[in-house]
């Protein structure tokens, strides 16, 4: 809705920035917290963080850059304009996650008690960055009568201007909001490392599917899967999703084995 915050001099100060800057350094110390909680070294999670942050930055817009290949091959000075949007949330978690198991590995941190200690923390980063992609326009909806619709008004936004549509960046900031608030609620009633990790990502896969049947920006890729058309994100949604529950049930069954065994 205010895709500008405010001007400096000849600077300007996107509010998309501004806000996802925020929601890394809540994550972050959340996260910090949290592991000081479970005996992890907070300095460790720090640097983590900062690892996860450029490895998320790089592998979102790298995504994005390839299911929108053929605006950017038009607009190639477009692919580093990031604080305008367009930071696809997958191509982050992956990048982010392969920075993260390097990391881990190379500090011999244990890998999921670290990320059920930040799980939680990501949930909420997503619900404050999508409130970033709201102020761009940016992941804006289908059109729509529902009395809740936004219309996007202001220059330079990147939603249909004029036209009211499907607030879907809201839908999904509320949907995290809530999902940090289960994780948290439930962080130190986990039966097993990495369940509250994995949880989080079979919740946030299927918020991500139902959500994406209202986005209306057309550049997102489609894929065919069983005669139905998909979105990209639908299509790792429920790749992630199997990837969650099989983790999860082996990792359920390696604790038990470990637990029969003492």
């Amino acid at each position: 809705m205010h895709p500008i915050l405010f001007h400096i001099g000849p600077f300007t100060i996107h509010t998309y920035g501004v806000l996802i800057a925020a929601a890394f350094l809540v994550g972050i110390t959340l996260a910090a917290r949290e592991g000081k909680r479970k005996g992890i070294d907070p300095e460790r999670m720090m640097d983590l963080g900062l690892y996860i942050l450029i490895a998320a930055i790089v592998g979102s817009r790298l995504f994005q850059v390839a299911v929108e290949h053929k605006y950017f091959f038009q607009h190639p000075l477009e692919i580093i304009k990031i604080w305008k949007g367009g930071l696809a949330f997958y191509g982050g978690f992956i990048g982010a996650l392969f920075a993260g198991i390097w990391y881990l590995k190379r500090h011999e941190m244990p890998v999921w008690k670290v990320g059920d200690a930040l799980a939680p923390s990501i949930a909420l980063g997503q619900a404050i960055g999508r409130l970033g992609c709201f102020s761009a326009g940016c992941c804006y909806g289908l059109p729509t009568n529902v009395p809740w619709a936004v219309t996007f008004t202001a220059p330079g936004t990147l939603a249909i201007p004029g036209v009211p549509l499907h607030p879907t960046q809201l839908y999904e900031s509320f949907s995290m909001f809530i999902l940090f608030a289960v994780l948290w609620a439930f962080r130190k009633k986990i039966k097993f490392d990495g369940q509250l990790f994995w949880i989080y990502v079979m919740s946030y896969s299927v918020i991500r599917f139902i959500i994406e049947n209202y986005r209306g920006d057309v550049e997102r890729g489609f894929i065919q899967m069983g005669g139905f058309d998909l979105s990209t994100s639908q299509g790792v949604a429920i790749f992630a999703f199997l990837t969650a529950a099989v983790a999860m049930a082996a990792l359920r069954a390696q604790a038990r084995k470990k637990h029969l065994a003492e």
